[in-house]
C-alpha cells in the first residue's frame, strides 16, 4: 500500500505565463442576424482580456449556419491587434438550417489540430466557447462527446430561443452552460465566462513540472463494487457498514467527492450513480437501505466490465475527462466464475485505480490481477474484520493526487530510477532492401547505449511493409545480450506497398500493451522510433494521433525518399522528426536521437504525487 502520508506540492503560474488555445464558434444563421453585432462585440471584449501571443494565448474564430467557416485559425495571428482587427471586420454569414453538430465536428477535426495551431499534445488547455441562438437541426451528442474525449472544455452560451438541455449536453458539464434572454445581455455573463477560463489549470511542458492554479481542490470519483452473491449473505452487513464508514470520511459535494455503489452476483445492479446524490446524508441513506442481492454464480469479470462501461462514464457523473481520479473499491468473497482479465485491463487502461479487498474465500491471485497494482490488495479472514483495514485504505485513497491529463506530457519525478519502453518500427519494404543493413546496425548501436533489464529499459523491434511483423516484444528478453543477438539476426522482410499507418496502429494495439510488456500504466515513458524510407501508401494521421493520445513519444527518421511532412505529422512534435539523405548516414543523427531519448523525464504515475522544484528540498531532507 502507498504511504499514508503523502506531500503533494504544486505551484501557480503567474497570469502572464498561462497558455490557452481558445476557439469561438458563432451561430451565423438567419435567426441571429440582428444579434450578430452583440456576439462580435463579446468576442472582441474577451480577446482584449486574453494575453495573446504565439507562446501564450491563441485564438480562432469560426462561424456557422448550414456549414461552418473558419475566419482564422489558432496559428493565423500571433498578435492581439491582428485578431481584434479581424474580429471587428466579421460579417454575418447567414443561411439555414442551423447544424450545430456539424460545426462542432468541424472544429474538432479542423481547428483543434496541430496543423491549425492547437497545442493539445503540449498539454495546453483547449477551450471552445459556443454562442448559439437556436436549436440544432442535426444531432449534437456524438461530436460533443468527441470534443470532450479530445480534452476540449466546452462553454455553451444560448439565448431565449436556444434549447437549454441541448446546450448542457454540448457543454463540458451542465454548469458550463449559460443563458441570456438576448445576446445584447452578453456583458452580464462575460465575467463569469472569463473567470472560468482563467481558472483552467495549466499543464506542464515537456521540461517543466505540472502546475496547478491556486484554488483547484482535491476531488475523487469513488465507486464501491460489492459481492452480493449467495456466498456473502452473512458478510454483507459488515460490507455495508464498511462503505458507510468510508463515505462518512469523504468530502461529499458535486464539486468534491462523488460516490456510486454497485452490487453484483450473476448480474450487476447499480444502487446509485456518481451523479445521483450530491450530499453525504443522501448517500448514507442510500447505503443504509442496501439489501443483499443474492444469486449465483459470481461473475466478477462481468461486474467489472459493467462499472467500466456504465458507471465510469460522463453521463453517470464520472469526471475522468476533467482529470478527477477514478477509484474503484472492490469487495469480493469468492472466486469468479468468469474471466476477470480483460475487464481488469480495460479499467486500468481507462486510468481507474482499483483496490481489491477479499476474504478467506477469495482468490488472492485473482484479486492481484484485478487491482491496479498488487500492493492495492487487502485481505481479511472475514468481512467483520474490515475495520482493521479501513484506515489503511482511506489513507491511500485520500493520498491520490490530481493526475496529469491524457494529453499532458511527462512530468519530472526526481526520485524515480530511469526506465523506458522503446519500440523500433523498421521499414522493411522492397524499396528499402539495400538500406536495411544500415538500419539494423543503427538499432544495434542505440540498444548498446541502453540499460536493459526487466526493471530498467525494455526494447521491442517490429518490421513492416504491407503488414507488420513483431520480431520480439518488450517482455521477450530481459538482457542486453539477448536483445543484441536477436537484432544482429534480423532479415529484411520485403513486400509492398508501404502501409505505415497500419503499422503504427499495429504497434499501438499489439506492442504498447501490458500483455506485451508495456509499463505505461506504471508511468514508464513509451517511446517509438520509426525508420521509414518512403511515403506511406495509407493514411497515417489517425494512427499517429492514437499513439499521441496514448502518450507515446514518436521519433520519425526518414531518408530522401520519405515525405518530410508525413514524418512530422507522425512524430510527437515536428522537432522529433529527423532526416538523412541515406540510411548509411544514420550515425550522423544517432547522438541527437539518443540525447533526446535519454532526456525523457519519468512521468508521475497515477498514484504518485506531482513534484515541482519547490518540493526538491523536502525530498533531500527525507
Amino acid at each position: 500500500m502507498p504511504s499514508a502520508h503523502v506531500t503533494v506540492c504544486s505551484i501557480s503560474l503567474p497570469v502572464a505565463e498561462r497558455k490557452r488555445d481558445v476557439v469561438f464558434l458563432l451561430d451565423g444563421s438567419d435567426g441571429t442576424r440582428s444579434s450578430f453585432p452583440a456576439m462580435r462585440d463579446f468576442v472582441e471584449r474577451m480577446v482584449e482580456r486574453l494575453n495573446v501571443s504565439e507562446n501564450r494565448d491563441r485564438v480562432s474564430v469560426v462561424q456557422y449556419s448550414r456549414d461552418p467557416e473558419a475566419h482564422f485559425y489558432l496559428n493565423t495571428y500571433s498578435g492581439k491587434e491582428d485578431i481584434l482587427d479581424t474580429v471587428r471586420g466579421l460579417r454575418h454569414k447567414g443561411g439555414r438550417p442551423l447544424n450545430t453538430g456539424a460545426a462542432l465536428q468541424y472544429v474538432r477535426d479542423n481547428v483543434f489540430t496541430a496543423s491549425s495551431g492547437s497545442r493539445s499534445v503540449e498539454g495546453v488547455p483547449q477551450l471552445l466557447i459556443l454562442l448559439s441562438g437556436g436549436r440544432s437541426s442535426d444531432n449534437v451528442d456524438t461530436p460533443a462527446s468527441s470534443l470532450k474525449e479530445l480534452g476540449v472544455l466546452i462553454f455553451g452560451i444560448g439565448s431565449r430561443s436556444s434549447d437549454s438541455r441541448e446546450l448542457q449536453r454540448i457543454s463540458h458539464e451542465p454548469s458550463y452552460a449559460l443563458s441570456v434572454s438576448d445576446f445584447a445581455d452578453l456583458p452580464s455573463v462575460q465575467q463569469q465566462i472569463f473567470s472560468n477560463i482563467d481558472t483552467v489549470f495549466v499543464e506542464g511542458t515537456s521540461t517543466t513540472p505540472t502546475t496547478i492554479v491556486e484554488g483547484r481542490r482535491q476531488r475523487r470519483d469513488v465507486v464501491f463494487l460489492l459481492d452480493g452473491s449467495d456466498g456473502t449473505r452473512n458478510g454483507f452487513p459488515a460490507m455495508k457498514e464498511f462503505v458507510q464508514r468510508m463515505v462518512e470520511r469523504l468530502d461529499i459535494a458535486e464539486n468534491r467527492d462523488r460516490v456510486s455503489v454497485v452490487q453484483y452476483s450473476r448480474d450487476p445492479e447499480v444502487h446509485f450513480y456518481l451523479n445521483t446524490y450530491m450530499t453525504k446524508e443522501d448517500i448514507l441513506d442510500g447505503v443504509r437501505g442496501l439489501k443483499h442481492k443474492g444469486g449465483r454464480p459470481l461473475y466478477t469479470g462481468a461486474g467489472l466490465q459493467y462499472v467500466r462501461d456504465n458507471v465510469f462514464t460522463a453521463s453517470s457523473g464520472s469526471r475522468r475527462l476533467e482529470g478527477v481520479p477514478q477509484i474503484l473499491v472492490f469487495l469480493s468473497g469468492g472466486r469468479s466464475s468468469d474471466s476477470v482479465d480483460a475487464a481488469a485491463s480495460s479499467l486500468k487502461e481507462l486510468g481507474v485505480l482499483t483496490y481489491g479487498i477479499g476474504s478467506r474465500g477469495s482468490d488472492s491471485r485473482e484479486l492481484q490481477r484485478i487491482s491496479f497494482d498488487p500492493s492495492y490488495v487487502l485481505t481479511v479472514s472475514d468481512f467483520s474484520e474490515l475495520p482493521k483495514v479501513q484506515e489503511q485504505l482511506l489513507a491511500s485513497v485520500q493520498a491520490v493526487p490530481i493526475p496529469i491529463t491524457p494529453t499532458s506530457p511527462p512530468v519530472t519525478a526526481v526520485y524515480t530510477t530511469p526506465r523506458k519502453d522503446v519500440v523500433f518500427l523498421l521499414d522493411g519494404s522492397d524499396g528499402n532492401r539495400n538500406s536495411f543493413p544500415a538500419m539494423r546496425d543503427f538499432v544495434q548501436r542505440v540498444v548498446e547505449q541502453f540499460n536493459i533489464e526487466a526493471n530498467r529499459d525494455r526494447v521491442s523491434v517490429v518490421q513492416y511493409s504491407r503488414d507488420a511483423e513483431v520480431h520480439f516484444y518488450l517482455n521477450s528478453y530481459t538482457t542486453k545480450e539477448d536483445v543484441l543477438d536477436r537484432v544482429r539476426g534480423l532479415r529484411h522482410k520485403g513486400g509492398r506497398p508501404l502501409n505505415t499507418g497500419a503499422a503504427l496502429q499495429y504497434v499501438r494495439d499489439n506492442v504498447f500493451t501490458a500483455s506485451s510488456g508495456s509499463r505505461r500504466l506504471e508511468g514508464v515513458p513509451q517511446i517509438l522510433i520509426l525508420l521509414s524510407g518512403g511515403r506511406s501508401f495509407d493514411s497515417v494521421d489517425t494512427a499517429a494521433s492514437s499513439l499521441k493520445e496514448l502518450g507515446v513519444l514518436t521519433y520519425g527518421i526518414g531518408s530522401r525518399g520519405s515525405d518530410s511532412r508525413e514524418l512530422q505529422r507522425i512524430s510527437y512534435a515536428p522537432s522529433y522528426a529527423l532526416s538523412v539523405s541515406d540510411f548509411s548516414e544514420l550515425p550522423n543523427v544517432q547522438e541527437q536521437l539518443l540525447a533526446s531519448v535519454q532526456d525523457v523525464a519519468m512521468p508521475v504515475t497515477p498514484t504518485s504525487p506531482t513534484l515541482t522544484g519547490m518540493c526538491m528540498a523536502e525530498l533531500h531532507k527525507s
